[in-house]
């Protein structure tokens, strides 16, 4: 009777095992046989869109986020109040921009038509520049967020909204924007200081562009005017980020980025007295 019910388990985990192997198959066959291959295929003599950023030394390009759509290959989202809708599907990945030897920019090329079976089309890119040496501004310094520049070419929201897009017409979008370092000292929830990136409209640009084929960026750093902000070390009411410019005044009015039309007039006005 022991060795029956040994062979009984024995005979169920065989018959268990047959079972996730029949799954198995049946996965693999509906992937390959039915589902459709959504990856990117671009035809190697198709439109290609450049882009390129001049920077200064003190300045790097990050990962560049490109994301292309397809109204073929369709997902399924829900809205507000939870019904179903169609919209284009989305295929999303990393880009990196290179050196040029013979420039002294980086550069990168993209393909319009994204092909595929899908049939997938250059929806929207996002990339932006870092300092390349946050420790150059005191011990302990790192990294924090860049300029950040949006291009969209179709009617998508992009995969990054921070500002209303800026329509564009033609083939050139031109982007020379004037940026100055930013060290934000935090204090809530442990200790940190960001070398970031002050700008214009928060330092991200968004352009709809859906005619562009040569996407330009430069951003002029002024290093020698450096604003700092330090957080609250806790939640009170009525306590806001402190300010301290270049010309050495605080402000703590509230706001959550530095005035950008302040750091401009210091630097103009320094600049004059030369």
């Amino acid at each position: 009777m022991k060795s029956l019910a040994v062979y009984g388990m024995l005979s169920e985990g065989r018959m268990n095992n047959v079972k996730s192997l029949v799954g198995a198959l049946a996965l693999v066959f509906f992937v390959s046989g039915c589902a459709t291959d959504r990856s990117l295929s671009p035809p190697p003599s198709g439109e290609k869109v450049t882009f390129i950023i001049k920077t200064p030394e003190e300045l790097k390009p990050s990962a560049m986020r490109v994301m292309y759509r397809s109204a073929k290959c369709q997902r399924v989202t829900h809205d507000a109040h939870g019904q179903p809708r169609r919209v284009d599907g989305k295929n999303l990945y990393e880009g990196r921009f290179e050196l040029s030897g013979e420039t002294g920019m980086y550069q990168t090329e993209l393909f319009l038509n994204g092909g595929g079976a899908c049939e997938w089309r250059l929806s929207n890119v996002v990339f932006s520049v870092v300092h390349r040496n946050p420790q150059n501004f005191g011990k302990g310094v790192v990294s924090g967020a860049g300029a950040e520049v949006i291009v969209t070419f179709d009617h998508n929201n992009p995969q990054l909204r921070v500002s209303t897009p800026v329509p564009v017409t033609g083939s050139e979008v031109n982007v020379v924007k004037d940026l100055y370092p930013w060290i934000k000292e935090s204090f809530i929830s442990g200790y940190i200081k960001r070398l970031g990136l002050s700008g214009k409209d928060g330092g991200d640009y968004t352009y709809y562009a859906p005619q562009a084929r040569n996407v330009y960026f430069e951003p002029v750093l002024h290093s020698g005017f450096v604003v700092t902000s330090v957080a609250p070390k806790k939640h009170v009411i009525g306590d806001f980020i402190g300010f301290h410019y270049p010309d050495g005044t605080v402000e703590s009015d509230g706001r959550s980025e530095p005035d950008f039309e302040k750091l401009q007039k210091i630097r103009l006005d320094a600049e004059a007295k030369k």
